[in-house]
């Protein structure tokens, strides 16, 4: 770049974005880069307080902020994304579709560390929708050093830094246990709720089937929708450690593998997960999930919902972020829960 007089400009291009702010009425571009400068601009220039001007002067050791934000948006960008409009040395990736957001976090972490660049994402696990950012790239210069990228694409890898997974056409089957429900001494209060959560993901509920605390009525129910082709299997109640609690002996019936009986959240410490030979996901949700704003069956059942395997790993690193503080009114997915990574 050549620094200049604004006076002295006319007929230069510029070579960067220049911005006019005029309180509460307009932020943006007032001179777009690779704009030829004429007489006319002078006097906006210099209102906006730009006395000097930087041309452009072509190096070939340097890249313009533009070009830089490109190479990172390209290190960014996956399936189901697009970027904006490329604005002040700016890119922003966007989602083209519903789904969960997958960041990750340590090749994240390595690209930020370079010194003159910047990716900010969504946390990893967010439930996006189409038309939402998922990330914001841009280098700190005007100009920054070609090596500085190049360290940028080795530090990447080949691998895309985000992953969209779009929200998969689930069926769903329902597995209520509970005598005092079988019996109809109350009525069933977890099955509106369930099927409230699923609405979001358009998931396809097969049925709802009441049972009594007998196990081998509960491994029944659960395998007749799996023989039905159900995707998903959530039961609900019998999930404490009481000896008349037997929904997870039930599931293990099954012959499912169990992932895991206990998750370190709050709510929903007593969650159970296990997946059948075929892939099946069966969820045992404790009582929590039938009042509580928020549960560990929201932070996994989008996951879930988008055909990702959880594994043992997965929910153990959900205890950083795993209280929920119940704040009232309920605000999440826009609040801490469920995001320390």
């Amino acid at each position: 770049m050549k620094k200049i007089r604004t006076e002295e400009a006319i007929g230069h291009v510029l070579c960067h974005d220049i911005t006019q702010i005029v309180k509460d009425v307009k932020k943006g571009v007032a001179f777009k880069k690779g704009h030829v400068v004429t007489k006319e601009d002078i006097p906006v220039l210099l209102s906006i307080g730009k006395e000097h001007l930087y041309i452009w002067e072509k190096n070939e050791h340097m890249l313009h902020e533009n070009e830089a934000a490109e190479i990172l948006y390209n290190v960014c960008r996956n399936e189901h994304m697009t970027a904006s409009e490329v604005k002040e040395g700016k890119i922003e990736v966007i989602a083209e579709c519903d789904g969960v957001l997958k960041v990750d976090v340590e090749r994240l972490m390595d690209i930020n560390s370079i010194d003159e660049v910047m990716i900010a994402t969504r946390h990893t696990n967010s439930q996006v929708k189409k038309g939402e950012k998922l990330a914001g790239t841009r280098v700190i210069p005007l100009l920054i050093q070609k090596a500085t990228m190049e360290e940028v694409k080795k530090v990447a890898g080949s691998e895309p830094l985000l992953k969209l997974m779009p929200y998969l056409k689930q069926k769903v089957g329902i597995v209520t246990t509970g005598s005092e429900v079988y019996k109809g001494r109350i009525k069933d209060a977890f099955g509106p709720v369930i099927r409230q959560k699923l609405a979001p993901f358009n998931a396809e509920v097969l049925g709802q089937v009441i049972v009594d605390d007998k196990v081998e009525m509960i491994t029944s129910a659960i395998n007749d929708f799996l023989n039905q082709g159900a995707d998903i299997i959530v039961c609900t109640g019998g999930m404490s450690v009481d000896p008349d609690d037997v929904t997870p002996s039930a599931i293990k019936e099954t012959g499912a593998h169990i992932i895991s009986y206990g998750a370190p959240v709050l709510p929903g410490a007593m969650f159970l997960l296990a997946y059948t030979e075929k892939g099946v996901p069966i969820m045992g949700l404790p009582g929590c999930v039938m009042y509580a704003g928020a549960t560990i069956f929201d932070l996994v059942l989008p996951r879930i919902i988008a055909g990702e395997k959880i594994s043992k790993k997965d929910l153990v690193r959900l205890g950083h972020g795993g209280l929920c503080t119940g704040c009232k009114p309920c605000t999440y997915p826009h609040c801490s829960f469920g995001k320390g990574e």
